[in-house]
């Protein structure tokens, strides 16, 4: 019995690990729209647009399980990461005003709510991406290359 059969087992655990924290994050995502009606700025919508596809990418992998849904999902979650880190900074106050992306509508500096002082909206999708990001190379370094 060889141990790539384990491994491809655990993969696809942490690829459908990976897909809950997505479903999770669009979920909490159109809550905030369209529920609470607080408006996305304009890093809010480029965080969704990495997101959003990943939705249906994941399951795609997962039935059966495809290790080339990695190949897709990694450079989203990579780009929604660090997106998501240039919100956090900009929040923050770190990124000068001159180079933030928010010259109209929702300014990406303004906190429009907040949980127990210190949990916002662009930390929730930090942890998100990075909770995947984690997830998804965990799962491409346990799967074994094909060919």
């Amino acid at each position: 019995m060889t141990t790539a059969r384990p491994a491809t087992d655990t993969a696809w655990t942490l690829v459908f690990a990976a897909w809950l924290v997505v479903a999770s994050a669009v979920l909490g995502a159109l809550f905030f729209s369209e529920v609470m009606r607080l408006p996305p700025c304009v890093l809010c919508w480029w965080q969704r647009i990495c997101m959003f596809p990943l939705a249906l990418l994941l399951p795609l992998g997962l039935f059966p399980y495809d290790r080339q849904v990695l190949r897709y999902c990694l450079p989203l979650a990579g780009a929604g990461w660090a997106l998501a880190l240039f919100h956090l900074l900009v929040v923050a106050g770190v990124v000068p005003e001159r180079l933030q992306p928010c010259t109209q509508g929702v300014p990406c500096s303004e906190t429009v709510w907040r949980w127990m002082g210190f949990v916002t909206i662009p930390l929730l999708s930090f942890l998100a991406f990075t909770a995947l990001c984690a997830l998804l190379l965990a799962a491409r370094r346990l799967t074994p290359k094909q060919g």
